[in-house]
């Protein structure tokens, strides 16, 4: 058995099965402290193991850290961890005293039982949970409660939008429409008011002339100089932007693969984030001259859901049978992109499903749940992801590395409409790729305004209200 010295450590941090079911690398993030797991946690970690979702695969990874620890001592103990700390499996402490009407033999009690020991023997006690009920309950018995942050993206108004504002003399616009590209100007400053001035890579900028706001010019900044957009006019299947945030958009959907191999696009509801991401794919995919020729062999749609990783497979029916009603928003934008007439659309219900479902017979178009992407290397695939706010940091990251050659993917979400028990608008998959991705040269960000909801005024209403 190796056991660090006491006297370093000076906080003991017990993890909740939930920190691990997510961030199995949690139990090596708390530096020269101790690391707590219950012996609850360790049997909601066996029920998980055989699961096929995301939960299961995590538990298995924890499994298989803990008894390569256990290997080095006996954790009941206390084994060393790499940071200096330790690692300890405590067993239950059946006389630790909770309220009367708790229900003793609930995990998460055990749980706090565990805490209340630790607490009691002198310990100076942290429960690490991502339940925000648990760390209620924490705080009515005595216990420091926190969440997990380590794989925190920063607040919500804080996180990375992909976007400036600046004020530039007049001459920098007039350069930058004369001749495609400028160098930065050392006359200007962020209409923002940011605290950081610095553009990153790929970062879209709208340029204001400093006398004369009605003036101005959109660009992207690209190895040290602002670029015009190349795209601002381009009407993929007849889509026209509406404004500068689909511009900056459609100018990362229509880049090339080489240069723009994935998307990150946040914003509320309404912004024609999933109707820009279909329309280019068309274009990139059936419009795109012959299928050799093709940009991408075809549109790969995956909207995932808070429970399909755990019910799914026990749904009746095919694969495509039970994500169908996931899918339903999809087809509604489709169903604007295959007949361009608003007043026509909907004057023949039957044609418009037809033209629909022939994209999908000819595979132009495939959706699928996110759990089975996983194993997938996917070639020359446009990739959309939509309501990505609802997966994990590591299902987001085992997306990513799916892709092969040739594919681009595009992840959409609002991080403000999470429906994920245990995520938020700082833990979600979808804002923790935009800040580890923000400056690379293959990723291009934008984040919409609440203004720039075109689906209705009443959704632009809602979503600035609500």
């Amino acid at each position: 058995m190796s056991t660090p010295s006491k006297q370093r450590i000076t906080k003991t941090f017990v993890l909740d099965t939930n920190v691990l079911l997510q961030s199995p690398g949690a139990i090596f993030a708390f530096d020269d402290n101790r690391v707590v797991i219950p012996e609850a946690v360790v049997e909601e970690l066996d029920n998980f193991k055989k699961d096929k979702s995301e939960n299961g695969l995590n538990a298995r990874e924890t499994i298989r850290t803990l008894d390569a620890l256990r290997a080095k001592g006996k954790v009941t103990e206390g084994v060393a961890l790499p940071g200096g700390g330790d690692l300890r499996v405590e067993i239950n402490h059946e006389n630790s005293t909770l309220p009367a009407s708790w229900d003793h033999t609930k995990p998460d009690n055990r749980i706090m039982k565990a805490c209340i020991a630790l607490r009691d023997r002198g310990e100076s006690v942290y429960l690490v949970t991502r339940d925000a009920i648990l760390r209620i309950k924490a705080e009515v018995i005595g216990i420091e409660a926190q969440d997990f942050k380590n794989d925190q993206a920063p607040h919500l108004d804080e996180q990375y939008t992909g976007r400036f504002i600046m004020r530039v003399p007049e001459e920098t616009i007039d350069g930058l429409s004369e001749h495609g590209v400028v160098d930065l100007p050392r006359a200007s400053y962020s209409v923002d008011l940011l605290p950081d001035t610095s553009l990153v890579e790929n970062q879209f900028v709208t340029l204001v002339c400093a006398w004369n706001s009605k003036k101005s010019r959109l660009g992207v900044y690209r190895k040290g100089r602002i670029e015009l957009l190349r795209f601002e006019r381009t009407t993929p299947y007849g889509i026209k932007p509406r404004n500068a945030g689909q511009r900056f958009f459609l100018e990362a959907l229509m880049r090339p693969v080489d240069e723009a191999p994935l998307v990150i696009v946040k914003g509320p509801a309404g912004t024609a984030k999933t109707l820009l991401s279909l329309a280019v794919g068309l274009e990139k995919t059936f419009n795109h001259g012959k299928k050799a020729d093709r940009e991408f062999r075809r549109i790969l749609v995956c909207r995932p859901n808070v429970t399909m990783d755990e019910d799914i497979g026990f749904l009746p029916g095919t694969e495509n049978e039970k994500i169908a009603p996931l899918m339903r928003p999809i087809l509604d934008n489709l169903e604007v992109l295959v007949d361009s007439d608003p007043e026509e659309r909907y004057e023949n219900e039957k044609e418009l499903a037809t033209k629909i479902k022939f994209l999908f017979d000819q595979d132009i178009i495939m959706t699928q749940a996110v759990s089975f992407l996983r194993g997938r290397s996917i070639a020359r695939h446009w990739v959309i992801i939509d309501e990505a706010q609802n997966l994990t940091p590591n299902q987001t990251k085992a997306i990513i590395t799916r892709a092969g050659e040739g594919t681009k993917i595009i992840l959409a979400g609002d991080p403000a409409q999470i429906d994920h028990a245990y995520l938020d608008s700082r833990t979600n998959g979808l804002s923790s790729a935009s800040e580890a991705m923000k400056g690379s040269q293959m990723c291009w960000q934008v984040t919409f305004k609440d203004e720039e909801s075109v689906r209705s005024p009443l959704a632009a209403e809602a979503a600035s209200r609500l």
